[in-house]
């Protein structure tokens, strides 16, 4: 017997008359399906606000809400780790990280303080913020690619009284040692000497959690609900250094759980989560099914192309978590004959092209496509829970204020907000772009907006008066656009930020650190389109009125400050950088000429990163890019 939901994502709107024995108008059929997809869309949210109600109701939050889970499934695995084979039950997970908070206890922190982890993927880090979450500390979870003055940055604008850093990391904390306030406390997990422990100021971890008490620590006082502050994750923006996105529990309990309902997952699904657990999509969509839904979540260390289909299988997995660029990265490995041994049901991610979206699915037997948008902090998350090839997800043309978001008209130049003669913003028509907005409703856990720890920042994606008077919205910050039966496309990042490799990249910091580097030269950094490849690779353009630009030497100065996500594809080397009356560079132009030698006069380079060079720009390598002959 068919239910609503395997109607809709098997048959679509088309399929559905045939289901139903009846040759209706593809149009009337095509309503049909809309119309279910808004019922399912509308009963999948219920689900998830109805919990977060009954959670709220009792005093919940999400330790407590594990501590059900670890009831239900004590000695179910919850977290392989790849790296090591290592394997963690829920009960130990449960006992590991309580003895995370009798340590935190020990410290002397209480509910409010904040602690910063600095480490590669792994189950201790999991274990690391659930226990300080027991006792109400937060985590700030850093980027592991952050380095120097970011790294600093990050650390200081969550005012975080401590840092657990892994060992691999240990170079990053040396660099910026003398530079962080004494008054955060180091401790290290992993293997370092006692004379490197000394160097950096740090103390060993591992022994104090082997020796802390495991049974559950006293209730936090005051105790922390759903709507308090869970951890700090952070996403870069168009103020330049990273911002502390705030997550509270509410908010980590709706997207872990509106995924495990919109891609229909079950309770004996394997996940394998090969993303940064710094990251939303890797802690949350994917460890929260762990935590949430007492799902096995396989961590991986680092994702890796080639060995990608033989962990699926030697793990047994049947959900894959992606961003687009790894389905292409997957596409692009040689045939193996494991790619089709799995056992993998359901991939679920984001930033996957359509073109790649179909080839994937065919050459690896994957079923279903869980196709999301969503930012960390947002509150107008949509999913794709049908399938529709290319689709990020879907909002109601017939019962739109169900989920109130809305695509409205932006000025193309200024991305300023396009108003009526009432003050109000404009609603883009179907197939028109526009940026992505949700009312904020703070009385609501799926519309509120919590923002981040800098204020000024919270503030700036606010706007009121959008919907109607005197009311508030959060501005996404990206471009979408939608088609007549509600199905919604991402189209491009607004502002100064752009992604490449899976990573939001925030110009103004990257324009800083350069500038930084040359002497304080102007720089202008902006993404560009390279066809066939996913999101803008980053292109800078910086002034050189002298001629003494070292390409070699500025790779290695860039090597040791940017993550190599942040790192520029393309230099432009000009006599200088046009810029406004008010010093506000002028990248237009910029963008639209690309890194195309055949439309400047200024010399442009390629990033070769197997050569480990700038190699200049002529059209031969132009072509070469373009036509996907030279790999980035």
């Amino acid at each position: 017997m068919h239910n609503a939901a395997s109607v809709s994502a098997s048959l679509g709107s088309v399929g559905l008359c045939r289901l139903f024995g009846v040759s209706w108008p593809w149009s009337l059929a095509a309503g049909l399906g809309v119309y279910l997809g808004t019922t399912i869309n509308g009963i999948y949210m219920k689900l998830v606000k109805m919990a977060l109600w009954r959670y709220m109701r009792h005093g919940s939050n999400i330790p407590s809400i594990f501590a059900q889970t670890v009831k239900l499934h004590p000695n179910k695995p919850a977290l392989i780790y790849e790296a090591t084979g290592e394997m963690w039950t829920f009960t130990q997970l449960d006992e590991i990280s309580n003895g995370v908070a009798h340590w935190a206890r020990g410290q002397g922190w209480v509910s409010g303080d904040v602690v910063a982890l600095f480490m590669e993927s792994r189950p201790l880090q999991v274990a690391l913020w659930l226990g300080l979450a027991k006792v109400g500390v937060e985590a700030a979870l850093i980027n592991f690619s952050l380095r120097c003055d970011p790294l600093l940055h990050c650390i200081g604008v969550s005012e975080s009284r401590a840092i657990v850093f892994g060992a691999e990391l240990a170079d990053a904390i040396l660099d910026i040692s003398s530079t962080m306030s004494q008054s955060v406390v180091r401790f290290c997990t992993g293997d370092l000497s006692a004379e490197q422990l000394a160097c950096l100021a740090a103390q060993p971890l591992d022994p104090i959690l082997a020796a802390a008490p495991k049974h559950p620590p006293s209730p936090c006082v005051p105790p922390k609900g759903m709507n308090d502050r869970l951890f700090y994750i952070y996403t870069s923006g168009t103020t330049g250094l990273p911002k502390a996105a705030i997550v509270v529990h509410s908010r980590y309990y709706r997207i872990a759980a509106f995924g495990y309902f919109a891609f229909r997952m079950r309770s004996d699904d394997i996940v394998y989560d090969c993303l940064p657990l710094y990251h939303s999509a890797g802690n949350i969509i994917g460890v929260g099914q762990c935590l949430i839904h007492g799902l096995t979540v396989v961590v991986k260390k680092k994702f890796s192309a080639s060995r990608f289909w033989e962990d699926c299988i030697k793990y047994n997995c049947t959900v894959v978590q992606y961003i687009g660029e790894i389905c292409r990265y997957l596409l692009s490995q040689p045939v193996r004959p494991a790619e089709k041994q799995h056992k993998v049901r359901l991939a679920v991610g984001n930033g996957l092209r359509p073109s790649v979206w179909e080839a994937f699915m065919e050459r690896f037997g994957v079923a279903q496509i869980g196709e999301f948008y969503g930012a960390t902090e947002c509150n107008c998350s949509i999913a794709n829970m049908d399938g529709k090839v290319g689709a990020c997800g879907f909002n109601s043309r017939i019962l739109p204020n169900v989920y109130p978001i809305r695509l409205v008209r932006v000025d193309e130049d200024t991305m300023e907000l396009v108003r009526d003669s009432r003050g109000f913003c404009v609603p883009c028509r179907p197939g028109e772009p526009g940026l992505l907005v949700g009312r904020i409703n703070q009385q609501d856990p799926l519309r509120r907006f919590d923002g981040y720890a800098n204020q000024d920042a919270t503030k700036k994606k606010i706007a009121h008066n959008v919907f109607k008077k005197n009311d508030s919205a959060y501005l996404s910050g990206d471009v979408l656009v939608m088609d007549e039966l509600g199905y919604m496309y991402f189209r491009d990042r607004s502002g100064d930020t752009f992604r490449w490799r899976g990573e939001n990249v925030s110009t103004t910091e990257v324009e800083g650190i350069l500038s930084n580097l040359l002497g304080q030269t102007d720089v202008a950094v902006y993404g560009v389109a390279v066809p066939g490849v996913e999101g803008k690779a980053g292109m800078a353009a910086i002034a050189d009125a002298t001629g003494s630009f070292d390409c070699s030497n500025f790779l290695q100065n860039i090597q040791r400050v940017l993550p190599p996500y942040a790192r520029p594809v393309f230099l432009r080397i000009s006599p200088h950088v046009d810029t406004t009356g008010t010093f506000k560079i002028q990248k237009t132009r910029l963008q639209r000429e690309g890194f195309d030698p055949r439309l400047t006069n200024d010399k442009i380079y390629f990033l070769n990163t197997r050569g480990a060079r700038y190699e200049a720009m002529n059209e031969e390598l132009y072509n070469a890019i373009v036509e996907g002959r030279m790999s980035l």
